[in-house]
């Protein structure tokens, strides 16, 4: 893994997670999605207020970048900023990268995953939906409740029970001949492979409780780095069965499409 140098201990990043983040699939040195990352970022950098780099300054971990699959991590702080929770007038925000070679779950892609659902229920702020702030101790805490590698993946609703993402990707479904998934205007992290999807006009956005995923025809987990995995198997909190499917047609239409935009060229015959 190739990165910058440490935080310094004042860092309010590091200190509040007062920053932002983008992970960003490399395929040959060229960053898959990158409008959709910058567009989020810069969201992000407006809801926090933090000044938004020059995409100039964005791009200088490319030219470090070798062949095949990497993943880039940019990591933008405000900045420094002394003791106590008020920012710094003026901030002077902290750049970071991290670049580190990379090979997706294929087998995930081709024999499906088995997830279940968290017991943690996602805190609503509106204004914090959908940016990728530094703060996520709400994912870290729902992906400690298994520890079973045969579970993929988590299933996290909000405090009313609304569907809205797995831990560290986004949820969709086929339900009554339509592709959805959850909307995200009160919480949740609107993933860049997600919003690219949403542009084709294809996906509807969503408020739905857990019935809908007893209620799918197809479900799959995607973000622009692993791809997507399609669900063979849903459990609830206690690793009792809630639904299964078997892999057809559907899925592999959804992935396919998916896929394209990341470059990767399974499955090839849909």
């Amino acid at each position: 893994m190739r990165e910058q140098a440490s935080w310094p201990l004042d860092d309010r990043g590091a200190a509040y997670g007062d920053g932002l983040f983008e992970t960003i699939l490399l395929r040959d040195g060229r960053p898959l999605l990158w409008d959709e990352h910058l567009a989020r970022l810069a969201r992000g950098c407006h809801v926090l207020g933090i000044p938004m780099p020059a995409e100039h300054d964005l791009a200088l971990p490319l030219a470090e970048a070798g062949s095949g699959l990497e993943v880039l991590k940019l990591t933008l702080t405000r900045g420094s900023g002394g003791r106590g929770y008020r920012p710094p007038a003026t901030p002077e925000p902290r750049l970071r990268w991290q670049l580190a070679s990379f090979t997706p779950a294929e087998s995930r892609w081709r024999k499906g995953v088995r997830i279940r659902h968290c017991r943690l229920r996602l805190a609503c702020q509106p204004v914090l939906a959908g940016i990728k702030h530094l703060n996520r101790l709400e994912n870290v805490l729902a992906r400690a409740e298994w520890d079973d590698d045969a579970i993929a993946e988590g299933v996290l609703s909000d405090d009313s029970g609304r569907l809205i993402e797995a831990t560290a990707m986004n949820l969709f479904w086929l339900r009554a001949g339509r592709l959805e998934t959850p909307s995200l205007a009160r919480c949740g992290v609107a993933g860049t492979l997600r919003e690219a999807l949403i542009s084709r006009g294809e996906i509807q956005e969503v408020e739905a409780g857990e019935e809908a995923l007893a209620q799918a025809d197809a479900v799959w987990l995607g973000n622009s780095v692993q791809g997507v995995w399609p669900v063979v198997r849903l459990d609830d909190v206690m690793g009792r069965v809630r639904r299964r499917w078997t892999l057809g047609r559907q899925h592999r239409s959804f992935q396919a499409e998916a896929h394209g935009l990341l470059g990767y060229d399974y499955p090839s015959t849909y």
